[in-house]
């Protein structure tokens, strides 16, 4: 008796220290200052200019396509005529105005509250991926970014992911083994090569890659250059399949 009344009372006091945040630090969009009912949510004006993807997609990318889903895996055309090494690609949404806030504001402006809803939606995403011993790992900063930033916003999303879907995890399974600065403003062809050869396995985790499903984490994807070195890695040390998904996805303009 004496420690159900403990518990109650704690979920009192839990409760009461909850209700003076919100009194004080009401729940705002992630977009922009309005009120919402509880944090991490977008009001009802950002909602819609959120370009979620749903219905048709790329199997391998995760890029929209028009027609309906008939459970036919289909293919964009960028994925057609460029091989991808990993097995399914999926996004949460398409790289625009709103998306950008919310992945700059994680990304570089310290808003760790927009990791919550965000390894939500990706958990939600990601279900066509799942495979059985299914191992999640974030792309991996290099460390002296790492530093400057003091967090890796993909191990932020990884890790929120696999909570929801009761996923193995392992924020170091990968390291980048040298800084390759941003892949911004160059072409597709430079994307790659800026990324060539720049990743390994952790010496102390590549074991846990040898047969097993690998899904990888990050937050946006443009040409696929990063998940496709990340991915050539985990199945140098004997991946069984590789499959990735990004929080945004950028759609390519001709």
């Amino acid at each position: 008796m004496v420690g159900l009344e403990m518990q109650k009372l704690k979920h009192r006091l839990i409760g009461g220290a909850q209700t003076a945040l919100r009194a004080i630090y009401p729940p705002q969009c992630m977009c922009c200052d309005a009120l919402v009912e509880e944090h991490g949510a977008l009001c009802a004006s950002c909602w819609p200019q959120v370009p979620f993807i749903f219905g048709l997609c790329c199997d391998s990318c995760g890029l929209p396509l028009p027609g309906q889903d008939d459970g036919a895996p289909v293919q964009c055309d960028e994925c057609l005529t460029l091989a991808r090494p990993w097995e399914q690609g999926r996004a949460v949404m398409l790289y625009g105005e709103k998306a950008r806030q919310i992945l700059l504001g994680l990304k570089y402006h310290d808003r760790l509250d927009h990791a919550g809803p965000a390894s939500l939606w990706l958990a939600r995403h990601a279900k066509p991926l799942i495979r059985p011993d299914m191992l999640v790992a974030p792309i991996p900063l290099h460390w002296l970014r790492f530093v400057k930033r003091r967090y890796n916003q993909a191990a932020l999303l990884s890790t929120g992911l696999a909570r929801h879907l009761g996923l193995e995890h392992c924020p170091d399974l990968l390291i980048r083994t040298r800084n390759t600065g941003t892949q911004d403003g160059r072409g597709r062809m430079g994307r790659f090569a800026n990324v060539a050869d720049a990743f390994a396995a952790h010496p102390g985790q590549g074991a846990r890659i040898s047969g097993r499903h690998i899904l990888l984490v990050d937050d946006v994807m443009t040409a696929g250059a990063t998940f496709a070195a990340a991915t050539e890695i985990c199945l140098a040390h004997g991946a069984r399949s590789v499959r990735v998904i990004a929080l945004a996805r950028v759609a390519r303009r001709e």
